[in-house]
């Protein structure tokens, strides 16, 4: 990225505010989004999904051109990419609980993190900015991105890399829902705003036995426990504190009487990781590790370990361009600091290649329930979408501003003999 000064409002000028132009288009946005709520798909394949925002897209005059699979992405404006925005459209396996008119029909699966709301954003960023654009053009191409699979580590973000999506593009733009946040409100943070996450998967086999002879066993549930207390606590001596290395199990399963040492078994976590440098340091240890607490008990040890992806990591120009675009569109009082989260995201791939930010939009009803992500009784508040697409459209125009004025910088700028 070009080494120049933070940008400020006076710096990108004032785009038009975007609320005015959102009012018609609203009605149709919810619409869209209780349509994709009631029909989820996984990972991979979100086929009805993409149709669904292909045709909402064709309906506004825009192209949308889709991946080898799912997902698809779109070009607003006309000249070179001045700025790239990214949704999600996958769901999650849950089975859902909200009482919701429009709830999932698709049985096991569940819209419980806020994908639907991302992606109906996103359509609602790309039909505004069509309109915008007929009437007033604008010096430059926004990128919207459907991704699928970022459900799915290490990320369907990967596979449409590959296809050459981020061609052009400078810089990077996503949101992501949050729960604790306040309808009308957006949380931002320079520098990690997620963390680093792998999926780990361990089989152990042995020779099962009598639980009143386990020395003529190996006791495969004892060497389980001590993998699950003593792993996390070695890779805490191991690597640097600061870093929040944290590996937490979720699936532990093993035997079929109480007084029978079973001859398999099988457990599964997560290690998530602050810090990108940590989290490669911790990659290499996490096998050695497992090998190492294990073996006094002489089970065999089958390990997979799953890496997942880096912390997202957000520049401080692109968080300063979130924020003004928030605070002219929603109120001065509208931005918030929010902590570093442990969760995994896969926009984090995008920003190993190109500078971007990612903030938090606000789903909870003021006053109401906070609600969690993953969960099945998650029900983002509508509002939201309104207040994600003036954030992203104005973000995009503000980015588009500042692009040409990096470009006029540099051709005007004196080499340095």
């Amino acid at each position: 990225m070009l080494d120049l000064p933070l940008p400020s409002a006076d710096d990108i000028g004032l785009p038009p505010a975007i609320g005015p132009l959102l009012s018609h288009y609203l009605p149709g946005l919810i619409a869209f989004r209780r349509d994709i709520h009631k029909h989820p798909e996984l990972s991979y394949e979100e086929y009805r999904t993409t149709d669904r925002i292909v045709t909402a897209l064709e309906a506004v005059g825009l192209n949308p051109v889709r991946f080898s699979a799912t997902g698809c992405y779109v070009d607003v404006g006309r000249g070179p990419v001045m700025v790239g925005l990214r949704a999600d459209i996958d769901a999650l396996p849950i089975q859902e609980n909200t009482g919701l008119s429009y709830a999932s029909v698709n049985e096991g699966v569940m819209h419980a993190c806020g994908h639907d709301l991302h992606t109906t954003i996103m359509v609602g960023v790309a039909q505004v900015l069509s309109d915008l654009h007929r009437s007033s053009p604008f010096a430059g191409t926004v990128r919207v991105v459907f991704q699928p699979a970022e459900e799915k580590l290490p990320g369907g973000a990967l596979t449409i890399i590959e296809q050459n999506v981020l061609d052009g593009v400078p810089r990077m733009f996503a949101l992501h829902c949050e729960p604790k946040v306040d309808v009308g409100h957006v949380g931002t943070r320079i520098g990690a705003i997620t963390s680093a996450s792998d999926t780990v998967r361990i089989e152990l086999s042995g020779r099962g036995g009598h639980t009143s002879r386990p020395h003529l066993t190996e006791d495969l549930v004892y060497a389980m426990s001590q993998i699950a207390v003593n792993v996390p606590a070695v890779l805490s001596r191991r690597i640097d504190v600061r870093s929040g290395v944290a590996v937490v199990w979720g699936q532990f399963h093993a035997g079929v009487a109480p007084n029978a040492i079973p001859v398999s078994g099988f457990m599964a976590g997560t290690m998530r990781c602050l810090d990108a440098e940590a989290w490669h340091q911790a990659g290499g240890l996490l096998d050695e590790v497992v090998e190492q607490v294990a073996a006094p008990y002489g089970v065999t040890v089958d390990l997979e370990h799953i890496r997942g992806v880096p912390p997202v990591v957000n520049g401080e120009t692109e968080t300063t361009l979130l924020e003004i675009a928030a605070r002219a569109e929603l109120g001065e009082d509208s931005v918030m600091l929010v902590e570093q989260s442990m969760g995994g995201e896969d926009f984090a791939w995008f920003l190993q290649h190109v500078p971007g930010a990612m903030m938090r939009l606000g789903t909870r009803a003021p006053g109401g329930p906070t609600y969690d992500l993953h969960q099945s009784d998650y029900a983002p508040q509508e509002e939201a979408i309104n207040c994600g697409v003036q954030v992203m459209a104005s973000t995009a125009l503000r980015a588009i501003r500042l692009r040409v004025r990096e470009l006029h910088d540099t051709a005007n700028s004196t080499p340095v003999e």
